[in-house]
């Protein structure tokens, strides 16, 4: 259908009444031509435009007013600033920051100097350091902020804005909580991050305030850094900031020597691929007949993949067609695949429990039977990640059949439990904050296509059975290996199609509907605090819609 249409019946819905609206829904053909037309027409929730941002920022920024409001300089602790960048902007930072209270200012021009600290004699190692670009400024109450953070952390950063000629704010970027991953891709945290002077007794130039803290996250220290989840820096980030930034970021991961670095020019974001050991992965496919769905995903795996140390294992959940029989019995035969039986009722992480066990890999892949690779190289960016001591789970950019987004990352809160960042996009788009093409942190990810070490699904029991047997066992499965005290990871260069739920057909029958609000239920109980506030997310986007918009009031409360 036409987009024009859509709209028009969407409209609609909006005023059938909720109790014809939920008899509706029950009726699977109906809600399935819905799903597939609105799909077809082109209508997804797409990203504000900037017009529509600015209008939805005005009216955050009036609602959190007096969270950005006017401090007492004279009653805060004494600090001091270095200003990095071009000496053309310098004196209205300076200004600025004088304004603010700060005890010193040191310039770096990092252009023409390549960073090098010359006032580091002269830096007091006893006073907290504010490190912001040059031509960038802070809000009057700022300081305040940032130090009052300093007091459980040793590295602060907060979310950013622009500042206009007429006086207003706009373009914010609202940032997640520290998020390693996301800073080697794209350096997010670039300007506006105070520290304790101690760190810069380890370096001897300063190049990129972004590539700092790649520099420290590398060195193998814990680092306590906090996030102040409000816009209290003015900052303009241009594309020549970016591309040095990045550079920057290139040079200190190469020098780790764990990791080969490359810029995607299209998007201008970092990729990285860990080395890796080559270790063996099992690959857990889980099915019911579904014969053309397993032949594509199976021989997509067997001819697109370089990655070459892998096993299949076809896990058989009482098939009964003859042609997925003979299918299945042949693949048997092939050297890198076995298929169990799993007979009885469909229980998906029961199922997956059950491979993982007959598993011969260290690390285990769990693999819907309607995946199909796109990038040859998925696996290898996939393996390089999950074998790296700080991750837990792996997942990777999933796309549904027409290209659009399907998965790139999971955010809890979404619909009060949990779903998928920048759903329906298209496949090109960057993403808030290029989180769609670049590589981050989330605190899950989903098991259609998920790599973790064995020894990890191993210390968590692996997918609980008993209360997710359908629903949300991946959440809850990446949410408890994250207790481990590792990160999940969204890995943006694994590419693969995840024509979703072909077999199984929609959730929207009685009986599954009933098994979906239980399984919610459970979610939302265990995991209150951190659907509350998703740590990957920021309090100050949209629930509402998966497409990163700046909430607004009535979702709050």
């Amino acid at each position: 259908m036409k987009k024009t249409v859509m709209r028009a019946v969407r409209a609609a819905l909006q005023l059938v009444p909720k109790r014809l609206k939920t008899k509706l829904k029950q009726n699977e053909r109906l809600t399935g031509f819905y799903i597939k037309s609105v799909r077809k027409s082109g209508l997804f929730f797409d990203a504000p435009t900037p017009k529509q941002t600015h209008k939805l920022y005005q009216a955050w920024l009036h609602e959190h007013h007096s969270l950005l409001g006017e401090q007492n300089n004279e009653a805060l602790q004494s600090w001091q600033a270095i200003i990095v960048g071009s000496s053309e902007n310098f004196s209205k930072t300076e200004q600025n920051v004088l304004a603010l209270g700060a005890a010193n200012v040191f310039f770096i021009n990092d252009e023409d100097i390549g960073g090098f600290l010359p006032h580091k004699d002269n830096i007091d190692i006893n006073l907290p350091i504010l490190l912001l670009r040059s031509g960038d400024t802070m809000r009057a109450g700022a300081i305040a902020h940032f130090l009052d953070a300093l007091k459980s952390a040793s590295i602060v950063y907060s979310d950013t804005d622009e500042a206009l000629d007429n006086g207003e704010y706009t373009a914010p970027r609202f940032l997640p909580n520290w998020n390693p991953e996301l800073q080697l891709s794209t350096g997010y945290v670039r300007t506006g991050v105070m520290l304790k002077a101690d760190y810069l007794e380890r370096v001897d130039c300063l190049t990129s305030i972004a590539g700092l803290l790649v520099k420290l996250a590398l060195s193998g220290q814990h680092l306590n850094i906090k996030h102040i989840s409000l816009p209290l820096v003015h900052s303009c980030f241009d594309d020549y900031v970016t591309t040095r930034d990045l550079a920057v970021i290139r040079d200190e991961i190469e020098s780790s020597g764990d990791a080969t670095t490359t810029l995607s020019h299209d998007q201008n974001v970092n990729r990285v691929m860990w080395k890796n050991t080559s270790p063996l992965v099992s690959l857990i496919i889980p099915t019911k007949n579904g014969k053309q769905l397993v032949q594509d995903c199976v021989e997509s795996i067997l001819e697109k993949t370089t990655y070459s140390n892998y096993e299949i294992l076809l896990i058989d959940n009482g098939s009964d067609e003859k042609e997925s029989l003979d299918y299945f019995d042949y693949l048997n035969t092939l050297p890198k695949i076995r298929v169990l039986q799993y007979p009885g009722v469909f229980n998906y992480s029961a199922i997956n429990n059950f491979g993982v066990k007959h598993a011969m890999g260290s690390v285990v892949g769990l693999v819907n039977n309607d995946i199909e690779v796109i990038t040859p190289e998925w696996l290898t960016y996939l393996v390089g990640h999950v074998e790296r001591e700080s991750v837990g789970c792996v997942g990777a950019k999933l796309l549904y059949s027409d290209t659009r987004i399907q998965h790139a990352g999971v955010v809890l809160g979404y619909g009060g439990g949990a779903g998928h960042a920048h759903k329906n996009f298209p496949r090109a788009h960057s993403g808030y904050l290029k989180r769609i093409c670049a590589t981050n942190n989330f605190s899950a990810v989903t098991a259609a296509c998920l790599l973790v070490k064995k020894s990890h699904f191993n210390a968590v029991n692996g997918l609980n059975e008993n209360d997710l047997a359908v629903a949300f066992n991946d959440v809850d499965f990446c949410l408890r290996v994250e207790e481990l005290g590792v990160r999940n990871v969204y890995c943006a260069e694994a590419e693969l199609f995840h024509h979703e739920s072909v077999s199984r057909g929609l959730d929207i029958s009685q009986e599954k509907a009933a098994r979906f609000n239980k399984e919610l239920t459970y979610l939302k109980t265990k995991w209150s605090k951190t659907i509350e506030n998703d740590p990957a997310y920021s309090p100050n986007l949209t629930l509402k819609r998966e497409n990163f918009s700046v909430r607004i009031k009535e979702e709050t409360g």
